[in-house]
Formats: structure tokens, C-alpha cells, sequence
């Protein structure tokens, strides 16, 4: 996302990036295509990130990491360093009781004046590279016009679902049904290969019939077996997302009849040693799903 910011931004532009990760930051800065470019910084903490930019976009893994983040820029005192109205865009999966928080507080703040906008991304490691994530917009209609530009830079559709809150509203009733149709294709490219079906035939059959899904199509198990389901999207996110989404559904009294035991796979899953740390594709591998070149 970061990449295709600088790509895309004005050059006289900077772009001001910060990750606890320093070793990730590091080889993004040593990217070729990058250091020809200019235009970017690299902040000391989170602090400086918010002093010299007017628009900041954070994604962080959990709640409880959202809210320090934004802890330490309301206590900070930051305000008055720029005239401008700053805009947060936070693009975390978080439960939407700690973004509507956050987003209260940034927009009561007496430090500066600033917008929040809750903007959760779908379309996985792929979509990040090629730009072509999609953004679930929670946010006031006045600030939409605002931020659609910014976003468009990353993603190639930009959906604004509601108020804010709303944008979290869609992403976790999408990954709701990520989580089921991602275990349902493992089963499936499992059930047919054992029955004896090439995997390539399987796969090509299920992507021009009425099973295909993004998971059978771009992420399909028998792909990232390959890469031995290095990347992507890992398993202890989705089973987080399904957590939250399951606790949203509670919260409202939606009934959920598939959440439970999927929640129940991703524990098992993330609890396995030849799965932990894998992308979530990788309870094919749980299954039993065979892996490699030999059942090509």
C-alpha cells in the first residue's frame, strides 16, 4: 500500500512512513524503484508521523494496538504544529466499538482539529500489490469526496458503506464469509482430489461453475500449497476477524449457524505446528489436502 502511494503521489509530495518492524522498513527503503523516487521519510515514532503529515493512515492488527496508537497522539499535545485539518484513515479490522471510541475522541480532541474515518480493506497481499484493494468506507458524507482520491491510489474500488462504524460493519460481514468459503474450498479441492480428479481440472472446473468463490479462484489451496502457504492472508488474522465478527453478530442478535465451528477449525488450525504462522488457505494442509508439484 505504501509502494503504491509513492508511485502515485504527487513527487514534490512526501511520504512519512513508521513500522515498529524496523527490519521491514528498511527493505522497503531499499526497494530500487523506490529509492529513485525521493519523497520519503522515515519517522522515529508515531508522533513525528503526525507532526509532519496532514493526512495519516494507520493498520494495526488488533484493537488494543489501534487505541494505544491513538493513546499516544491524543496525550501528545501535537496540536497546533499545523494549521490544517488533519484526517485519519485507519484501514485496521477492529471491532467497531473501539473505532467508533477512537473516532470520537480525534474528532473531540482540543489538540487539532481532525476527521476519523474507518476504512478496512479487502482483496488480500495481491490486491495491496497490484492497487486494486477494495476500501470499505465507515464515514460522514462530507468527508467521502475527501478521502475517495487518497484511497483510489491503493484500490480500485472505494465503497462508501454508511457512518462511521459502517465501513468495519462491512469488512467483518465479508470476512464472516471468507472464513466459511475458505475451509468449504479446502474440503472441496480435498474431497475431489481423493476421489481422484487432477487438481488443475478440479480448480478450473469449480472457477467456471456455481462454487467458485475468491478462494477457489485467487487464493485456492492447491496454489499456495505450493509456496507452502508462505504469505498472505495468516491464520491467527482470520481466526481474529471471525472472532469479531462473531461477537458483532452477538451484539445485534444475528443468528449464526457456521460461526461457531469455523472459529473451532481456525483454533485447531493455528494451534497445528506444520500450520502456525501460515496463510489461512493452509487448513487444506489440516485436512490432510495433498501438497505439491507430483499432483499437478
Amino acid at each position: 500500500m505504501a509502494k503504491n502511494l509513492r508511485a502515485k503521489i504527487p513527487a514534490e509530495d512526501t511520504l512519512v512512513i513508521f513500522d515498529i518492524n524496523r527490519g521491514s522498513v528498511q527493505r522497503f527503503c531499499q526497494e530500487p524503484d523506490l529509492a529513485s523516487k525521493g519523497g520519503l521519510t522515515v519517522a522515529n515514532d508515531i508522533k513525528e508521523v503526525v507532526n509532519t503529515s496532514d493526512t495519516v493512515i494507520t493498520m494495526l492488527p488488533e484493537p488494543q494496538h489501534v487505541k494505544s496508537v491513538f493513546d499516544t497522539i491524543l496525550s501528545s499535545n501535537l496540536a497546533g504544529r499545523s494549521n490544517n485539518t488533519k484526517l485519519f484513515v485507519d484501514c485496521s479490522t477492529i471491532d467497531i466499538a473501539t473505532s467508533l471510541e477512537v473516532g470520537k475522541a480525534v474528532r473531540d480532541s482540543s489538540s487539532f482539529c481532525a476527521d476519523f474515518v474507518d476504512a478496512p480493506v479487502s482483496g488480500g497481499v495481491v490486491g495491496a500489490q497490484a492497487g486494486t484493494l477494495t476500501f470499505m468506507v465507515g464515514s460522514h458524507a462530507s468527508t467521502f469526496p475527501i478521502v475517495t482520491p487518497l484511497l483510489s491510489l491503493m484500490g480500485n474500488r472505494i465503497l462508501h458503506c454508511g457512518p462511521p462504524g459502517s465501513g468495519l460493519a462491512g469488512k467483518l460481514s465479508n470476512n464472516y464469509l471468507l472464513a466459511i468459503s475458505n475451509i468449504a474450498t479446502a474440503e472441496a479441492m480435498n474431497l475431489g482430489i481423493s476421489l481422484g480428479l487432477d487438481k488443475k481440472v478440479l480448480k478450473d472446473l469449480i472457477n467456471v461453475s456455481s462454487g467458485r468463490c475468491w478462494s477457489s479462484e485467487v487464493n485456492n489451496p492447491v496454489d499456495t500449497a505450493i509456496r507452502g502457504f508462505q504469505g498472505g492472508f495468516g491464520v491467527s488474522l482470520m481466526k481474529k476477524d471471525l472472532k469479531l465478527a462473531i461477537k458483532a453478530a452477538e451484539e445485534v442478535g444475528a443468528r449464526l449457524e457456521l460461526g461457531v465451528k469455523a472459529r473451532t477449525v481456525y483454533e485447531s488450525v493455528e494451534n497445528d505446528d506444520h500450520c502456525r504462522g501460515k496463510d489461512f488457505s493452509v487448513v487444506y494442509r489440516w485436512l490432510g489436502g495433498r501438497e505439491g508439484e507430483e499432483d499437478t
